[in-house]
C-alpha cells in the first residue's frame, strides 16, 4: 500500500466533542488539570528501568516489542511475530539471543502498516508520543520510517531520555509495577534506599500461586515453600506462605495494592474441611476445571481477608479469556495479545466474598471489567452500595475515548464519581503513559462539560470533579496520600 507522507498535527481541542458550548467548557476545565502530576498505580513497566536508569536501546525495543496493543494488530493482518522481533519462549528478548528479525527491519514493517492503527487508541497514543515527545511533524509511514527509526534511536541514547529524566519530564509522581508472588523484587529492593523509592512501588500479583489451571502451578507452590519456609502442602501452611509474601512485597517493594486477573469474578466461602480437600485435589494434578475455578474463587475471599489484615488495596479484574491462541502461547508465552474479553457476571459471583467482608471498614476493593454490559446493571449498583467497593476505570480493550465516555455515562448515575478511582494506564509502554492519561483527562472534561451544559451540575462542581478524577480520587483509593 502506498502511504504518502501526511502532516502530524494534534488539534488542541481533540476529544472535546463537536458541540461548541461543550468544547468551550471542556477546554477551560482541561487547562486547570492538564499539568497535574500523573499517578500510575497499576501498570506493567519494567522495574529495572527505574533501578538501573539505562538508556532504552532502539525504537523497536521501546515501541513494538513490549506493547501487545501494537503487535496484536499487526499479527491480525498476517504479519508474523518473529518478523516483529517478539522473543520466543526462553529468549531474553535482546538482540544477542533473539531469533527474531533485525529491529530496523521490524520497524519498517511497523511503518509500512501504520495505517492499520487509524481510529484506534494505539494510533492516538503513538501519534501523541511521536509529536509531543520526539517532535515529529510528519505522520509515520513507509517513506519516513528509517528517518523515524534513526531519530528516535539517537534521542534514546541521550541523558534526556533515560527513565529518571522521562519520569520528571512526564511529571510522573508515582508509578506501580506488577510482579508475581515469587518475584524476588531485586530492582525494587535496590531502589528502596534511593529518592526513587517514593515514586516507584510494586503490586502483589499472586495468580501464579492461586491458579491451579496453570501448567506451572505445582512448581510454583514448591518455590513458594522454598521462599517462605512454610509447608505449602498443607492448607494452613499455604495461606501462611502467601501472607509472608504479601509482607515481603509491602516491606521490600513498598506495595500498596494487590492485583488479581481471574477468568471470572467467582468467589466462595467454603468450610475449612472443604478448603483443605479442594487444595489437596488441586495439588494432586487431578482437579477438574470446575474445581480449579472454585479454588480461585475461594482464594479471592481468603485474599480479601488478608487485605483487611495488612491494608493492601485489592484490585480484581476478571473477564479475560487468556492465551486464546494456543499455538502462539506455546511458542511465545503469555501476554502476547491473545487475550479476549468474555462475558462476566458479578452480582452472584461476588456475593460470598461480600457477605463475609463487604461491609468491613478496612477492606478496599477496586473492580475492573472487560464486559461493558455490566457497568449500569451490576458494577455501578454494587459500588453504589458496598463501602468496600470502588470501580476501576474503563480498562484494556475499553481504555479508549469512546470506551471512557461510555463508562462515565453508564456508571455515574448510580455509583457517582466518588465511587470511582480516576484513571490508570495498565501499560508496558513507558512513553505512552502521558498520552494515555491525557486521553482520560480530555474525555472526563468533555463529560463534565456536557453535564454543565445540560444544567445537571454547576461549573464550580465541574472544576472540583475534574481535579478529583485526575488526581484526588486515585491517591485516596490507592492510599498514596
Amino acid at each position: 500500500m502506498n502511504n504518502p507522507i501526511q502532516p502530524l498535527a494534534l488539534h488542541p481541542d481533540r476529544l472535546f466533542s463537536s458541540d461548541v458550548k461543550v468544547v468551550e467548557i471542556a477546554r477551560a476545565l482541561y487547562q486547570e488539570i492538564k499539568d497535574l502530576p500523573i499517578i500510575s498505580p497499576h501498570g506493567h513497566t519494567d522495574p529495572s528501568w527505574f533501578n538501573e536508569n539505562k538508556n532504552f536501546g532502539n525504537a523497536t525495543d521501546l515501541f513494538l516489542k513490549p506493547d501487545h496493543y501494537v503487535f496484536r494488530m499487526l499479527y491480525s493482518q498476517g504479519i508474523q511475530l518473529t518478523d516483529l522481533g517478539i522473543p520466543q519462549h526462553g529468549e531474553q528478548g535482546d538482540l544477542a539471543s533473539s531469533k527474531a528479525a533485525d529491529p530496523n527491519k521490524a520497524w519498517q514493517i511497523f511503518a509500512d502498516n501504520y495505517h492499520l492503527f487509524a481510529g484506534t487508541p494505539s494510533g492516538y497514543w503513538l501519534d501523541s508520543v511521536f509529536s509531543d515527545v520526539f517532535g515529529f511533524t510528519e505522520k509515520l509511514c513507509s517513506e519516513n520510517a528509517q528517518q523515524y527509526y534513526q531519530d528516535i534511536t539517537a534521542k534514546l541514547a541521550t541523558p534526556e531520555f533515560k527513565p529518571h529524566a522521562l519520569m520528571d519530564r512526564f511529571n510522573i509522581e508515582f508509578i506501580a509495577t506488577t510482579e508475581g508472588a515469587l518475584d524476588e523484587l531485586k530492582h525494587h529492593r535496590a531502589i528502596k534506599e534511593t529518592p526513587m523509592a517514593k515514586r516507584v512501588s510494586t503490586s502483589f500479583r499472586p495468580d501464579d500461586v492461586v491458579d491451579a489451571s496453570r501448567e506451572d502451578f505445582n512448581d510454583n507452590i514448591e518455590k513458594l515453600a522454598q521462599l517462605t519456609g512454610e509447608d505449602t502442602n498443607t492448607w494452613q501452611g499455604y495461606l501462611a506462605a502467601i501472607r509472608a509474601r504479601r509482607a515481603y512485597f509491602k516491606k521490600e517493594g513498598r506495595a500498596t495494592a494487590t492485583d488479581h486477573g481471574h477468568p471470572t469474578a467467582l468467589t466462595a466461602d467454603l468450610p475449612l474441611a472443604e478448603c483443605e480437600q479442594l487444595f489437596a485435589k488441586c495439588l494432586s494434578g487431578q482437579s477438574t476445571e470446575a474445581e480449579q475455578e472454585l479454588f480461585r474463587g475461594q482464594m479471592l475471599t481468603e485474599l480479601a481477608g488478608m487485605s483487611i489484615e495488612d491494608g493492601l488495596v485489592m484490585q480484581i479484574h476478571p473477564g479475560a479469556h487468556r492465551n486464546h491462541n494456543k499455538p502462539i502461547f506455546d511458542v511465545y508465552g503469555r501476554d502476547k495479545g491473545c487475550d479476549i474479553p468474555s462475558q462476566t457476571e458479578y452480582v452472584n459471583a461476588l456475593k460470598p466474598l461480600l457477605s463475609k467482608y463487604g461491609n468491613h471498614p478496612k477492606l478496599s476493593i477496586i473492580l475492573f471489567t472487560l464486559d461493558e454490559t455490566t457497568y449500569s446493571r451490576e458494577l455501578a449498583p454494587l459500588a453504589g452500595h458496598y463501602p468496600s467497593l470502588k470501580l476501576g476505570p474503563a480498562w484494556w480493550f475499553h481504555d479508549s475515548p469512546a470506551g471512557m465516555l461510555r463508562f462515565r455515562q453508564q456508571a455515574t448515575e448510580t455509583a457517582g464519581f466518588y465511587n470511582t478511582v480516576g484513571f490508570n494506564d495498565d501499560t508496558r509502554a513507558f512513553l505512552s503513559i502521558p498520552a494515555r492519561h491525557d486521553v482520560a483527562r480530555r474525555v472526563d472534561c468533555r463529560y463534565l462539560a456536557e453535564l454543565v451544559t445540560n444544567h445537571q451540575i454547576t461549573l464550580k462542581e465541574a472544576h472540583t470533579l475534574a481535579y478529583q478524577l485526575t488526581y484526588g480520587l486515585v491517591k485516596k483509593a490507592y492510599k498514596l496520600d
